[in-house]
């Protein structure tokens, strides 16, 4: 059987991944690359899965947990930045171990601004010629059940220097859906890119707007300047760099121009995208508690 390791495993997206594989008929044998076996083991009981410690932050446990590991599922733990430190030692370690395929979840529009760590990532991938697969994905809804929750729960307001700026969506069960139906049919997506949206685009005023509706709850949206941003979530003892990761990722895209949807959830997986009203409604009780 084919070895699939899968970073962040215990994650949003990691979970997905392994959530969808679950509904798919294949004959890879599955790891979890967890950092606390016996926590991250009960996260994942219900899942038919093998486990392996990984810890980004331990070089040390790179080269067991890619011993025998023929396809790997890579992702950047919002925490991880420091690329040379991290990542060329586990592309480095994909090739002295014989990983034969790397599908890494990247960022849509990542070829345009090569400050971010997700551009230094695929570039390493590519000069290792190890066949790749990069998944692009748009803005997660899931950022509401978890980056945005506590501003969206106990303040009724969505808080983020966005202006009027129209962001791409992407229902992160999609991309788990995608992922899963790549990694059990990888050659067919050998070095392709995919760029994972739904079929609109929304600036954050509009997405309040549908949150109040469905939600029946008064949601506001307020753009704050840069400076009020920063010492706002300072204040709430966000760690300075991913206040500057908020910042890069909801102030930048006022100033580009307007990112593209696009229907590869739909080509890949043969159904259509999650809308931003659907998610709201499967997620009603995460949205308001």
């Amino acid at each position: 059987m084919t070895k699939v390791l899968i970073t962040g495993a215990t994650g949003n997206v990691g979970t997905e991944v392994i959530k969808s594989l679950q509904n798919i008929d294949h004959q890879l044998d599955i790891y979890a690359g967890v950092r606390n076996s016996n926590e991250d083991r009960r996260k994942l009981s219900n899942y038919k899965v093998n486990f392996s410690r990984f810890d980004f932050t331990d070089v040390e446990t790179y080269k067991t947990a890619l011993d025998g590991c023929e396809i790997l599922f890579l992702l950047r733990p919002p925490q991880i930045s420091e690329v040379e430190k991290y990542f060329k030692p586990i592309i480095d370690t994909c090739k002295k171990n014989g990983v034969k395929h790397i599908v890494f979840l990247s960022v849509q529009g990542v070829e345009k601004s090569k400050i971010i760590p997700h551009h230094k990532i695929e570039k390493l991938i590519v000069d290792s010629k190890i066949p790749y697969t990069f998944l692009r994905p748009a803005y997660f809804m899931q950022n509401f059940t978890t980056t945005l929750h506590n501003d969206l729960v106990n303040k009724k307001r969505i808080y983020l220097p966005a202006g009027n700026a129209k962001f791409t969506l992407v229902d992160v069960r999609d991309i788990g859906a995608v992922s899963a139906t790549i990694l059990t049919n990888i050659s067919k997506h050998i070095n392709k890119s995919y760029e994972l949206t739904c079929i609109v685009k929304l600036t954050f005023l509009e997405m309040a707007r549908i949150l109040s509706d469905i939600l029946r709850i008064e949601i506001q949206y307020i753009s704050p300047n840069l400076i009020s941003f920063f010492l706002t979530k300072r204040k709430e003892k966000i760690p300075t760099m991913f206040i500057l990761v908020m910042i890069m990722l909801h102030y930048f895209p006022r100033f580009q121009k307007e990112p593209e949807t696009t229907n590869w959830v739909e080509k890949i997986t043969n159904r259509k995208p999650t809308t931003f009203e659907q998610f709201i409604n499967d997620n009603k009780n995460a949205l308001t508690e």
